[in-house]
């Protein structure tokens, strides 16, 4: 149905002619869609005429319900009914005389603001229908002294409605053309209007209602979270610097001329940041010297006491034997080699630090770019030219993890071998000692290996041991697949490495976690094997871990049969923990069978 309501008189106060129909009963009477028109008079208490209700049919069989209220007063004698009309209605016609003036400033100051208030914002459209041919057009000229009040003017009504959103028709007669197709046309356009909305509505509200009451899919939740494992931040450079300040496995010694002090160090560690150390140890002969001052430098500033100052084949020796004793010529040079040497174990990054340590030392600034001009000599790059700026950027040559991978796996100043299924293989003491406790506690102590060159090495393979080594060495490692990631786990934990073997375990999750399902379901490699493994040798975030990845790939682990290997503790925890859940399984389970016996009692067959 469509219900209108209509509010205002279109007739003249002054007008002779009281027995002119009304427009709303003009349309009603000459529309070709109107079809049976009933009317009725509403009273209100008073017994005094409300307004007439007509009832038709539209568009055939769309009920129509029309309340024309012609006087105003209803707002007054009746807010209630008043505000029922305006709610309950699809469509709003206001309408007045252009003859008129004092029926329409009472509507715009009275009665308007009262229509604006009943709508509370409701979209109702609003048509405004000024009515009448204007008797006494009012002078548009200021200088006129005729009466401007007599008529209400286009524009006074075009601002009206613009006031309540309103559409704007002027009727100058209520004749066919202006009933039926100007009047007629925007009225039966909102109620096409209307009817589409309040069919809409119907629709919307008759989905939800079939909504509420078909059985709804089971809501699969998501799998529980995955524990997070942390990274362990890197101390090779603090290892490194360490060693210096325990003086462990130090094989050389510098000494002022007179012998009276010395300062330890470690040849391997002054060799893999310094070509003048190279040719002043032996790892380099003269003849591979690509610069002349470095050579040239190497014989003014230091003397090596033990035999030849250049010794061309050096090999691994006995722990036994003392540190190679090196002289320095340079007085000044070696009352500062102690900050030099903590500056370079500390990886040759804190340069201003160095420079002002020497100041405060030697408290003269000639000397101190004496001394920092020879570090920069020591430690620059074969072919590059230092200067001060250089040294504070990346010119000079430090110590970084990967400055020790040219002597991992080398005889070069190598002190010990280790022999390990059958192979040797050469390392250095001082690089074992500054980066594992377990190492350190083994050269050290009151062990065997502590005097031996030769270290047997069981229960891991070489490759393992070799990748093993090669982070102590270099800080990093790549295993090649899970397998040997949980090989080298399983030696870092031997050796009490724990950075090593959070490496492994966040390698060993990463390539998981990269798995496809299919490819996790057709894998040989065995997840319970590695989840044994990890418990047997405390990775205990690896096992964690483990536990929940089973769990939340139940559906491809439980049809392996590896799966009937866990523990009754695991499998309690991965039954509790499982995804999708049993309550998910069997809920999705009602729902395909209600989906199946819903389409073998078709409706339409």
């Amino acid at each position: 149905s469509v219900n209108i309501v209509a509010f205002g008189n279109e007739r003249d106060g002054f007008s002779e002619d009281n027995q002119q129909p009304s427009l709303i009963w003009s349309y009603l009477g000459r529309s070709a869609l109107i079809s049976q028109i009933d009317s009725s008079l509403s009273a209100s208490h008073v017994g005094n005429p409300v307004f007439t209700e007509y009832q038709a049919c539209v568009f055939g069989n769309v009920r129509l319900v029309v309340h024309d209220c012609p006087v105003w007063d209803i707002f007054d004698s009746d807010w209630y009914t008043s505000c029922r009309l305006i709610g309950g209605a699809d469509i709003i016609v206001i309408k007045y005389s252009v003859n008129d003036k004092t029926s329409f400033q009472e509507l715009k100051d009275s009665y308007v603001p009262m229509v604006k208030k009943a709508l509370n914002h409701c979209s109702v459209p609003v048509i405004i229908s000024a009515i009448g041919a204007r008797k006494n057009v009012p002078c548009t000229c200021p200088l006129c002294t005729s009466d401007r009040r007599s008529c209400v003017t286009t524009s006074e009504g075009v601002q009206l409605a613009k006031e309540l959103g309103a559409t704007y028709l002027e009727l100058h007669t209520l004749n066919d053309f202006y009933i039926q197709k100007y009047f007629g046309g925007v009225l039966e356009y909102f109620m096409i209007q209307s009817l589409n909305q309040k069919s809409s509505e119907k629709m919307k509200k008759r989905k939800k209602t079939q909504k509420c009451h078909r059985v709804q899919p089971p809501q699969l939740e998501q799998p529980e979270k995955m524990p997070i494992l942390k990274g362990e931040a890197s101390h090779y450079n603090a290892d490194l610097h360490n060693l210096l300040c325990c003086c462990q496995c130090a094989d050389v010694a510098f000494y002022p001329e007179d012998l009276s002090t010395g300062v330890e160090a470690h040849k391997i560690i002054l060799c893999s940041v310094s070509h003048l150390f190279m040719l002043l140890f032996g790892v380099k002969s003269p003849s591979d010297a690509h610069d002349a001052s470095i050579m040239q430098l190497a014989q003014t500033l230091f003397v090596v006491e033990a035999g030849d100052p250049f010794p061309s084949s050096p090999r691994g020796v006995p722990p036994c034997v003392p540190p190679v004793r090196v002289v320095v010529k340079d007085s000044v040079f070696c009352s500062c080699l102690p900050d030099i040497l903590h500056f370079i174990y500390s990886g040759a990054f804190q340069w201003e630090r160095l420079e002002e340590d020497i100041k405060k030392k030697l408290k003269d600034l000639e000397k101190t770019e004496h001394v920092l001009e020879k570090v920069k000599c020591i430690l620059k790059t074969p072919g590059k030219l230092n200067t001060i700026k250089d040294c504070k950027s990346q010119q000079i040559k430090r110590l970084y993890n990967t400055s020790l991978r040219l002597f991992f796996n080398t005889p070069v100043l190598a002190d010990v071998i280790f022999k390990i299924q059958g192979a040797t293989v050469p390392a250095h003491r001082a690089v074992l000692v500054a980066r594992c406790e377990v190492m350190a506690a083994m050269f050290n102590g009151n062990y065997l290996e502590a005097n031996s060159v030769l270290v047997p090495v069981y229960g891991v393979s070489k490759d393992t041991f070799l990748s093993f080594l090669e982070y102590l060495y270099t800080d990093s490692c790549c295993p090649a697949s899970i397998l040997q990631a949980m090989s080298l786990l399983i030696c870092a934990e031997m050796y009490q490495v724990m950075r090593l073997q959070h490496i492994c375990e966040l390698y060993i999750i990463t390539q998981l976690q990269s798995m496809p399902s299919r490819e996790l379901a057709s894998t040989s490699l065995s997840i319970v094997s590695l989840l044994k493994k990890a418990k047997f040798h405390n990775s205990d975030c690896l096992s964690t871990w483990l536990l929940h990845f089973i769990a939340t790939n139940y559906l491809i682990f439980s049809q392996k049969p590896e799966f009937q290997e866990l523990s009754v503790e695991e499998r309690n925890f991965v039954e509790m923990h499982r995804w999708p859940s049993n309550l998910y399984l069997k809920q999705l389970a009602d729902y395909r069978n209600y989906i199946h016996s819903q389409k073998c009692h078709c409706t339409v067959m």
